[in-house]
């Protein structure tokens, strides 16, 4: 009987979905799921409606609950994480406003720049501890990974311990939403009048999620680099196999030129289309932070809104408690979209391989120029508990050297706190794109470590 322990079962944006798409699963009946969350109000809400809906549906799986990882561990084939150091919308805006101060602005500060290093930093010791139990008492279960900064702590995860990681994200998506709103014309699909932007803002993601949708299945994407920092190599039409990369070069042009506009900059100067749309992809650019040009007002690069979406994932929450308490209808989980876990796991058990297009792992020459031990997101194969990476070659020197330098960046980070080493994290701090100063460097790595200090005892031997 194969068992998956779900940890942060509690997340809005992952634990949901994963969860639902667990239980529907035929190939998994029988399947001990095992919900683990620190946060009790979300752990009951999760093991009541996982209860539930494997009633209603006869799903066949063993349900049980825990508010540790540790007496959840043993037995585990598979670990899903998507745990996050909480009140995670109050630390994403501390993170922002510690640079503020030095008169750094942050394009974004959630996986890249100073923000990414505090980000990761408070997750690193948790994670990593998870780990350890790990290699004591399930030694061969997969780590499945979405806590972000995704590239962070897979590398930590492939270069501190022993345990099988694969990380996953679903930012691919917005890739297919912006080719499917620019070849709409050619094909006679939904011309995505309101799909206006791929910002992180409520009233994009019913647009985007249905022009990705349309998208997956006209297109085929093969897409390479890091996480929320890929680039497309190839556009296929994916009944036929036609190179599409000419007719999208010509389609994109076509588009309105206020529609993500720094994607548009970035694909005129560096011939390959970036996926993550520009609130992702502005965080590891060197050019998006200058208090003279103001680029966030050029390009329109909003803020995340904390309050806003930390009000909707209460909202969220409010509206599955108020489901679970009426037991009226499953009707709005009918339809879940799988953030890929299901995918990767009925894969990695199975004796025929199986692809997916976006996993994260070690790069062990995916990429051309880019070390083994960078932890890269390509598309890959999966079967008998094994993953073999898509080759890709190489890219253009240009976009090797961007990423080169946010591999290292993230490295020297991930060492740094691993092993309390300040010196480590001035290092990876001045390869930021955002940190242009010596001084400065220093003195935002000393306030980072001490609004941080209870998740960081480390630096404090």
């Amino acid at each position: 009987m194969t068992k998956i322990t779900c940890i942060g079962a509690g997340s809005v944006s992952f634990g949901l979905s994963t969860l639902i798409t667990l239980l529907q699963s035929e190939k998994l009946r029988g399947a001990e799921i095992a919900l683990v969350d620190t946060n009790a109000e979300s752990l009951d809400l999760m093991s009541q409606l996982a209860l539930w809906l494997n009633d209603e549906w006869g799903c066949g799986k063993l349900i049980s609950s825990h508010s540790s990882h540790k007496p959840a561990l043993p037995g585990s084939d598979f670990v899903i994480s998507s745990l996050e150091t909480q009140p995670r919308e109050k630390l994403w805006q501390q993170d922002y406003e510690l640079t503020a101060k030095y008169g750094l602005r942050q394009p974004y500060g959630e996986n890249g720049g100073p923000g990414g290093f505090a980000h990761a930093a408070r997750n690193i010791n948790t994670v990593l501890g998870i780990a350890k139990d790990m290699e004591a008492v399930c030694p061969d279960a997969w780590f499945i990974n979405f806590t972000n900064p995704m590239t962070r702590l897979c590398y930590l995860l492939n270069e501190y311990s022993s345990i099988k990681t694969i990380g996953l994200c679903h930012q691919l998506a917005m890739g297919y939403a912006m080719v499917t709103k620019a070849l709409a014309p050619f094909y006679g699909l939904d011309d995505g009048e309101d799909f206006v932007s791929t910002h992180a803002d409520p009233a994009n993601y019913v647009a985007s999620s249905r022009m990705a949708k349309i998208g997956l299945e006209h297109f085929k994407i093969q897409a390479a680099g890091l996480n929320h920092f890929t680039w497309m190599t190839a556009l296929t039409d994916r009944k036929t196999g036609q190179d599409l990369y000419p007719v999208f070069r010509q389609a994109w042009k076509a588009l309105d030129a206020k529609f993500e506009p720094l994607t548009r900059k970035v694909f005129d100067h560096f011939a390959l289309f970036p996926i993550p749309g520009d609130e992702h992809l502005d965080e590891y650019l060197p050019w998006m932070s200058n208090p003279q040009t103001k680029p966030w007002e050029k390009y329109d690069l909003s803020l995340y809104n904390w309050e806003l979406m930390a009000y909707v994932r209460d909202f969220q929450w409010d509206h599955v408690s108020d489901l679970i308490a009426k037991r009226e209808s499953t009707d709005m989980f009918n339809d879940t979209h799988s953030e890929g876990a299901l995918e990767v796991i009925e894969g990695l058990l199975s004796d025929k391989e199986y692809y997916w297009e976006a996993v994260n792992i070690p790069n062990q020459g995916a990429i051309t120029g880019l070390p083994d031990n960078a932890v890269v997101e390509v598309p890959a194969y999966l079967s008998d508990s094994k993953v073999r990476a898509e080759k890709i070659g190489e890219l253009p020197k240009s976009i090797t050297g961007l990423l080169h330098r946010e591999v290292t960046a993230s490295q020297l980070c991930v060492d740094s706190v691993v092993n309390g080493d300040r010196q480590l994290g001035i290092q990876s701090l001045l390869l930021d794109p955002v940190v242009d100063d010596l001084d400065i460097a220093e003195s935002l790595l000393d306030d980072i470590l001490e609004a941080n200090r209870s998740w960081l005892p480390q630096f404090w031997k």
